[in-house]
C-alpha cells in the first residue's frame, strides 16, 4: 500500500454526483497527477483529501491513518501540506520573514521554538529559513517585501514555506495557474529539483499537460467525477479515450 490510499470515495451535492467510487494508491516518493477539465471533480477530490469536505462514502488513509473526520489543521499536523492555486503568503512581510513563520510554527497552530522540527534555538530558525530560501533559489531576495514579487517568485516562496513544515506529502492545486511560460518552466524545474532531492511525495492537480508530463510518474484521469484511466504518462499520451474525452482528439 502507498503513502496515500483512497478507496471508493464518492461525493454528491444535491442532484450532482461530483465523485463516484474514486480510488487512488500513491507510492511514497512519487509524483501522482490528477487531470481533467473543469467539472471533472478534481477540486472536490482534493478537498476530500485535506478535510475541507467529508466524502459520502469511501475511505482516505495517509500512512495507514484515516483522515476522515479530521479538520484541515489536523491533517497538516500529520505531515500533509497544500500549495493553493493562488499563492498564500504574508504580503506585507519580507521573503525571509515569510519563511521564518512556519519554522517557528508548531503543527497545532501555536508559535514557539519547535525541537521536533529541528529548531531548538533562534539561530536554528534563521539557519533553517535561509536553507529553505537556498533550496528554492530565492536567498538573494530574502529582504524583498513579498507583495512585490512576481507570481512565479510568490509560488517559490510558498513552496519554501510549505517545505519548512517538513511535510511528508505535498498537495499542489494547479501550481502554475496564471503563470507565463517562463515562470511555468521555472516552477517545473523547481519541483523536479525538490522532489529529486527530498523524495517527498507529491499529488498534483493541473490543467497544463506540459507540467503534468514533465513531472508525473503516474496520472489519474477523471471524467465527470469517475476515474477514466490511470497509467504512466507514456501510455496516457496515446490513450484514445483520454484524447477523446479531454482533448477533443488532439495529441498531447
Amino acid at each position: 500500500m502507498g503513502i496515500l490510499v483512497v478507496h471508493n470515495v464518492s461525493k454528491r451535492f444535491g442532484g450532482l454526483q461530483a465523485l463516484s467510487d474514486v480510488n487512488l494508491d500513491v507510492a511514497e516518493g512519487s509524483v501522482h497527477a490528477i487531470i481533467g477539465p473543469n467539472g471533472a471533480g478534481k477540486s472536490t477530490f482534493l478537498n476530500c483529501l485535506i478535510g475541507r469536505l467529508e466524502p459520502d462514502t469511501g475511505t482516505v488513509e495517509f500512512q495507514g491513518k484515516s483522515l476522515l473526520g479530521l479538520k484541515p489543521h489536523q491533517i497538516n499536523q500529520l505531515g500533509v501540506s497544500r500549495v493553493f492555486q493562488t499563492p498564500e503568503i504574508f504580503a506585507d512581510l519580507s521573503v525571509f520573514e515569510n519563511v521564518m513563520i512556519p519554522c517557528f510554527a508548531k503543527r497545532d497552530g501555536s508559535f514557539e521554538l519547535n525541537a521536533i522540527k529541528g529548531v531548538a534555538s533562534e539561530t536554528d530558525v534563521i539557519e533553517k529559513a535561509e536553507q529553505m530560501l537556498i533550496d528554492v533559489n530565492m536567498i538573494d531576495k530574502r529582504d524583498i517585501v513579498a507583495s512585490s514579487l512576481s507570481r512565479g517568485d510568490k509560488r517559490r516562496l510558498e513552496m519554501a514555506m510549505c517545505l519548512a513544515q517538513d511535510p511528508k506529502l505535498l498537495l499542489l492545486d494547479e501550481p502554475t495557474a496564471g503563470m507565463a511560460r517562463a515562470d511555468t518552466n521555472n516552477t517545473i524545474a523547481l519541483l523536479k529539483e525538490i522532489q529529486e532531492k527530498s523524495k517527498i511525495t507529491m499529488v498534483i492537480i493541473e490543467h497544463d499537460m506540459h507540467v503534468v508530463f514533465s513531472l508525473a510518474h503516474k496520472i489519474t484521469v477523471l471524467a465527470q467525477g469517475t476515474p477514466l484511466v490511470e497509467d504512466v504518462p507514456e501510455k496516457i499520451k496515446g490513450n484514445p479515450k483520454v484524447q477523446e474525452a479531454y482533448l477533443g482528439g488532439a495529441h498531447v
